[in-house]
């Protein structure tokens, strides 16, 4: 059995796996820690039936929530921006303008919108592009776990 199977989930990873499960009824795809350019990494990145690009940030309580110093750079890599978090974190604390999903391992709802501020063509390639290549690659990593000490 593979070690990573066996080991228990973080707190943030729940939280991802409930909203994935719930943009999936949305008609939405995901991939978990999408690294759009090197230094930023995304919790959750969502493409929508109409080509839209959600980031979703999971938070698993409040000293996450404070060392997180990036958040504001995704923004320039999707039309929307949320946060998710479960049913104890402290909202109050979330950015006005900011998008809200209330999220567990198994499901999530989105109690706010995050404002749609659509990406340019040209960033919204690159987007999309990455998106692919990330699932293409990660499936084939299933498929052959192996194929990793191949690519460069």
């Amino acid at each position: 059995m593979d070690v990573e199977q066996t080991l228990p989930m973080m707190p943030g990873q729940r939280l991802a796996r409930g909203v994935a499960r719930a943009l999936r009824a949305l008609d939405f795809v995901t991939v978990e820690e999408l690294v759009p350019v090197p230094g930023l990494r995304v919790d959750l990145m969502a493409l929508g039936p109409k080509g839209e690009v959600w980031v979703i940030e999971c938070k698993s309580g409040r000293a996450d929530f404070r060392s997180d110093q990036k958040w504001q750079n995704y923004l320039e890599w999707c039309d929307r921006f949320f946060w998710a978090v479960d049913g104890q974190f402290p909202t109050q604390l979330l950015p006005e303008g900011t998008g809200l999903i209330l999220a567990d391992a198994y499901d999530a709802e989105i109690v706010r919108m995050g404002p749609e501020v659509p990406l340019a063509g040209a960033r919204r390639r690159v987007v999309v592009q990455k998106f692919a290549r990330q699932a293409a690659l990660r499936l084939q990593g299933f498929r052959d776990p192996g194929v990793g000490a191949f690519t460069l």
